[in-house]
């Protein structure tokens, strides 16, 4: 039973910061990084359909490669893995594999599946590449942000990482046409506190209408 409560979740949201110093010895079990992925696919996506793909670099032979590839960033190489959090612009190719689970997990009957699948494949293969992109990184931003947070609460950090050359990095990792890599998170322990940071007061930020 979780037993996480509300004051428990801001503890986690307050400690997590980005850090960039890692422990290069300090390493996380495959399993570990299993874990926090699989709870991390809570989260919300579009239509259910859960466009996020991961690749996670944990050879140092490979790390050191993908450190060139992220503009040099220290990070890459120090910590224990690296994330990366991908996107795929034919998410809908998995529609009716999803929902036809949705229908036996007994989240939604069967007529409502069929709607849905409908509707989706109405819309999706219809709109353009650029559409699909843009929903899948919005997806990914929503896992991302649960991952780290997971992460945090096991007692890992983590630093985001969007500053790398996507080309290459499709290049290198071979990834077919439709998957797209969006995100980079570093995850191990750190070796040094991370910056603090500020905060726009929210009156810039915040209107009431």
């Amino acid at each position: 039973m979780n037993t996480t409560t509300q004051s428990d979740i801001y503890s986690i949201m307050e400690a997590r910061k980005s850090v960039r110093v890692y422990d290069p010895a300090f390493k996380i079990s495959k399993e570990d990084l299993e874990q926090i992925i699989k709870e991390s696919t809570t989260a919300p996506s579009s239509s259910n359909l859960q466009a996020w793909r991961f690749l996670v670099i944990q050879d140092q032979e490979v790390k050191k490669e993908l450190r060139a590839i992220a503009n040099n960033q220290e990070q890459v190489e120090t910590s224990s893995a690296v994330i990366a959090v991908l996107g795929d612009i034919e998410m809908y190719k998995k529609v009716e594999q999803i929902y036809t689970q949705n229908v036996a997990e007994g989240h939604m009957p069967e007529a409502s599946k069929e709607v849905m699948i409908a509707s989706t494949n109405r819309l999706y293969p219809n709109v353009s590449d650029e559409v699909r992109t843009n929903i899948a990184t919005f997806d990914a931003g929503l896992i991302s942000m649960q991952l780290m947070l997971i992460a945090k609460e096991k007692g890992f950090d983590t630093v985001t990482m969007g500053g790398f050359d996507k080309v290459k990095f499709a290049q290198r990792f071979e990834l077919p046409s439709n998957v797209v890599p969006i995100v980079l998170i570093a995850i191990g322990k750190g070796a040094a506190p991370a910056y603090g940071s500020s905060r726009l007061p929210m009156e810039d930020i915040l209107s009431f209408i």
